[in-house]
């Protein structure tokens, strides 16, 4: 008797694109995945703010991931790791406006431990409100505290 992988019955949710996460040294870009089973944090690139090291925005990266399984997207960098579906505690986005970029903090336990995730839109990206307003209404995620925050004048 043979068992087959579960790989190519994981169904992808979501692929939140066109992201970075701000460091001491420099930017990391990340594209978030949700499946039916797991969220995939997928490294894409960085920019340092030393103007001596070429600049990577992870656009090579987004195209991987966007051509590829998730299970595939999880092996592209050592930085990628995945959160079990049933520990995500919260998403929480901030919709961007003229003069602030959208953000989304995303939550989860981890050994038990509450961790979290920081994210800020980049420039050449359309927002993803309505994606996240697609999880919000999926009944796989109704554990988690989806919360979008809407934009004021500024």
């Amino acid at each position: 008797m043979t068992t087959e992988s579960n790989e190519s019955e994981e169904t992808l949710l979501a692929h939140l694109s066109g992201w970075f996460r701000q460091r001491p040294t420099s930017m990391e870009y990340w594209d978030l995945l949700v499946t039916d089973e797991r969220a995939i944090w997928c490294f894409v690139g960085e920019s340092f703010k030393s103007m001596l090291l070429r600049a990577d925005t992870g656009e090579r990266g987004r195209r991987e991931i966007a051509a590829g399984t998730p299970e595939r997207a999880l092996t592209l960098s050592e930085r990628n790791f995945a959160v079990p579906l049933d520990s995500l505690g919260s998403i929480h986005v901030r919709e961007g406006s003229r003069f602030r970029r959208e953000s989304a903090i995303v939550t989860w336990r981890e050994d038990g431990e509450p961790t979290s995730f920081e994210l800020y839109r980049t420039k050449s990206s359309d927002s993803k409100v309505g994606d996240i307003e697609s999880l919000r209404n999926d009944s796989r995620l109704s554990h988690v505290d989806i919360d979008i925050e809407t934009r004021g004048l500024f």
